[in-house]
This record gives C-alpha cells, sequence and structure tokens, in this order.
C-alpha cells in the first residue's frame, strides 16, 4: 500500500489532489481501503456525510473486485481517489476484463445487491476497460456541498 500523493494535510485543502493505492486481492483489502479513504478525505476536509458515502461505495467496489476479480495470483487492486471541480471520484481497478452489470437479487439472495447500491448513492458512476488492455475500472462520482468552496 502506498502512501498518498499529494501534500494536502495542511490547512490549505487543494482544489485538485489525487491519491493512488494498491491492495492485494485478499478478503481484508475493502477494510484497508476504507482505512486509506477516510485518512485521505479528513485530509481533504471532506463534509462527514459525503466522505462516509464515499467509504461505503469504495468498500463495494473493492469487495467486488476481491471476489469477482478471479485473476492470476499477484495481481492487485488499484484505487484512485480524486477530488476535482466540487467532485469526488472514485476508481476501483482490477486485472479482469469482465464488466460488472447490475441484477435483480430475490429476497433471500445474500449477495446481488452492490451494484443497485452503487446506481442509488452515487451521483454518477460507469465503467470502462483500461488502456493497457488488461482489466477494467468501476468508478463513481460524488458532488460535493456547494460550500465545500
Amino acid at each position: 500500500m502506498s502512501a498518498p500523493r499529494d501534500s494536502s494535510a495542511t490547512a490549505d485543502v487543494p482544489r485538485l489532489a489525487t491519491a493512488v493505492h494498491l491492495f492485494t486481492r485478499h478478503r481484508k483489502s475493502p477494510g484497508r481501503a476504507r482505512d486509506v479513504l477516510r485518512l485521505q478525505l479528513a485530509r481533504w476536509q471532506v463534509d462527514c456525510r459525503t466522505a462516509e458515502t464515499a467509504v461505503l461505495l469504495l468498500s463495494e467496489l473493492v469487495t467486488n473486485a476481491v471476489c469477482h476479480g478471479r485473476v492470476p495470483p499477484g495481481r492487485q487492486i488499484g484505487t484512485r481517489f480524486t477530488l476535482d471541480a466540487g467532485c469526488l471520484r472514485i476508481e476501483v481497478a482490477d486485472a479482469n476484463d469482465d464488466l460488472p452489470h447490475p441484477r435483480i437479487a430475490g429476497e433471500d439472495d445474500e449477495s446481488g445487491r452492490g451494484l443497485a447500491l452503487v446506481d442509488a448513492l452515487a451521483d454518477d458512476w460507469g465503467t470502462y476497460r483500461r488502456a493497457n488492455g488488461i482489466g477494467k475500472c468501476v468508478w463513481v462520482r460524488l458532488r460535493l456541498p456547494p460550500d465545500r468552496g
């Protein structure tokens, strides 16, 4: 896991900032990713409501990458958090080429609701195939409150 690539721990919160982290495909990675994002959002002084939504969305996306990203050993899950123009963008990339598709979960299903949750909470979201030809990225965008500055 790498350190954030910005210097936003000061009182001056940047208008454009990015942090990139890599995680192993392990069951503990969603929790680790949540911790990293919470710390980053505190540095960026993102409001609590947006931060908690962001953490929930990231957790869902990393969990999906861990559970469904059937790839050779050694492949990692990449995350990128970007603060720009009143929006927070979260990206989760893995080496699996299969794009996720929302599905309708039955009452007794223990899974299958993740993308419905993403769709309900994110202001926008989507997927794309990675430029290097290996895998895909799932992203979400949250608008920050107008008083963010």
